[in-house]
């Protein structure tokens, strides 16, 4: 709630957080409709015994403020008239303007549990939300979000009776337990089938028939488009691309409706996350001999597409919005947020519309479940790009967003101030430099046999990288070669002994390389006598011969 200043009422004009009424009949009643409206928006001070003139400057009444204080407790207790109290004594107050009592109300953002307060005993009618304009009535869809926020159990708990798990891609789940294999190399959950894996992530629950049903979360993430439908008729996903400033068209867009590909949430977070990430600098940084690929404004985007998914309300209209252009990227999805914008903003404090969701991205390292997601966003963009970055909510045609815009402001990137976010990345017995390569110079450096002067790689290491390994290595030599081998090989071999079935596509969606990149590194990785292929492309699968 914003700070006002009494002794500077003339100063101040009505706004959003600020109402003033005259009061000089009494206790008027219009006062509900604000309080209705503040508690249901981000709150705000309600000032009984000031009027408002033609210019819109404020000016103390004479009024009687003791017995507007009586009635105003008397009012507010009564249920005939306000659905909840949410105020606390320390928050109305009489008090003194050149020589004249004003009584101060201050109403707070309702919990959402409290949610919606209405006037009367009518929601439907009574029940109200503040914009820039004043007071206006909730529309049904907007009041049919404060009800469905107000649950205890987040949204995509729910489970799905009419469906059951063949509504869910298979090949989206097969990826999915390809990122979990990665992060989870010998977790005990990847030697269930996918019907128990899919239950302890909560993407499946026992229904009231006693059988195991999707839950709005997994039809979310792993379903297809035309099933995700049927319980969001208002579903959509979007990601827009352009480069070209002035441009009327995009570059490039995926959208959820396209029929091409499954349409569901995960799969589109790990298509459009590796176009938003494409053209960002790299450093050249490295944890002990590997070469570190993943910045922190590429995990800043990763954590800031999943922040939108997870505090969407997909039962809203006009869908999840994702735009790059030359000047940033702008996020905007269907819902507010749960929590006031400024405490989002100074972390601590998570409340999700989609917990289950969050918890399956949370299980492969994407987003932030401690409560200071946006407040790291915010810190890592603004040091790196030295650009304020601005969310907003939106409330037009009765239709709630919230919208996140990550600005560059013409910047190129601070890559000394992102060396700093790298912290124990870092190995500080390896010298650092401060180039800057782009990923397509990246992938050209880590597939470059021998050493040139941006390669930044030892003596020791181009040697390995030129040795013929394909025949017996010791194991002394083994552990030289792992040692010194990129990050993203490491990674290869990783998913390869996670899952030896594993296909060209899903490594590259993995590692968010293009299919070329993942063919010329398994062709080095068996030119190295590291890895073979058994069997046909189609119907083999992959061995590695050495151990990690």
């Amino acid at each position: 709630m914003a700070e006002f200043d009494l002794s500077k009422l003339d100063k101040y004009r009505e706004h959003n957080q600020l109402e003033a009424k005259k009061a000089k009949g009494g206790f008027p009643g219009s006062f509900w409709e604000t309080y209705s409206a503040f508690a249901n928006t981000d709150g705000g001070i309600i000032l009984l015994g000031v009027r408002e003139e033609r210019d819109g400057s404020l000016v103390q009444e004479d009024v009687d403020t003791d017995k507007l204080e009586k009635d105003f407790w008397n009012l507010i207790n009564n249920r005939q008239k306000i659905s909840a109290n949410i105020v606390t004594r320390s928050m109305v107050k009489i008090e003194s303007v050149d020589g004249k009592n004003i009584l101060v109300v201050r109403v707070p953002r309702a919990e959402r549990a409290a949610r919606p307060v209405y006037v009367g005993t009518d929601p439907k009618s009574g029940t109200y939300r503040r914009n820039h304009e004043g007071d206006y009535h909730c529309s049904l869809e907007e009041m049919s979000l404060m009800f469905r926020d107000a649950a205890y159990v987040t949204q995509d708990a729910k489970v799905l009776d009419k469906m059951d798990i063949t509504v869910f891609c298979k090949d989206t789940v097969k990826g999915y337990r390809n990122f979990f294999r990665s992060t989870h190399t010998n977790h005990l959950w990847n030697n269930e089938d996918d019907e128990m894996f899919l239950r302890k992530i909560g993407a499946i629950g026992i229904g009231e028939d006693g059988k195991y049903h999707p839950t709005a979360a997994g039809l979310l993430m792993f379903g297809y488009e035309y099933e995700i439908t049927r319980e969001f008729p208002n579903y959509f996903l979007d990601y827009q691309e352009n480069r070209s400033l002035g441009a009327t068209r995009w570059t490039d867009r995926i959208v959820s409706t396209s029929g091409d590909w499954s349409g569901n949430v995960f799969d589109f977070v790990i298509e459009a996350l590796r176009r938003m990430q494409q053209g960002l600098k790299v450093p050249f940084v490295l944890k002990g001999n590997l070469r570190v690929d993943d910045t922190p404004i590429h995990k800043l985007l990763r954590e800031a597409i999943t922040n939108a998914c997870v505090h969407a309300d997909f039962y809203g209209r006009q869908g999840l919005v994702i735009q790059k252009s030359e000047n940033g990227y702008r996020l905007s999805n269907p819902g507010t947020v749960r929590i006031s914008i400024s405490d989002a903003i100074e972390g601590g404090i998570s409340d999700p519309r989609n917990g289950i969701m969050l918890k399956i991205f949370s299980l492969i390292e994407f987003g932030e479940r401690a409560g200071s997601g946006l407040s790291g966003i915010c810190k890592r963009w603004e040091k790196v790009y030295h650009t304020p970055v601005t969310i907003e909510e939106t409330h037009k045609d009765g239709v709630d967003r919230t919208v996140l815009t990550l600005s560059t402001g013409g910047n190129e990137q601070d890559v000394k101030a992102m060396l700093e976010l790298y912290g124990d990345l870092i190995d500080p017995s390896e010298p650092q430099t401060d180039q800057e390569t782009t990923q397509k110079d990246q992938e050209t450096d880590q597939e470059t046999i021998k050493s040139t002067s941006n390669d930044h790689r030892t003596d020791q290491e181009t040697l390995v990288a030129d040795q013929e390994i394909g025949k017996a290595i010791s194991c002394d030599q083994e552990k030289t070669v792992i040692d010194q081998m990129s990050d993203q090989k490491i990674k290869i071999l990783n998913l390869i002994k996670s899952n030896p079935n594993i296909t060209r596509s899903e490594i590259g969606r993995i590692l968010e390389l293009h299919d070329s990149s993942v063919k010329r590194r398994l062709e080095r990785l068996i030119s190295e006598g590291l890895i073979r292929r058994i069997g046909s492309t189609k119907a083999g699968h992959w061995e590695v011969l050495i151990a990690k």
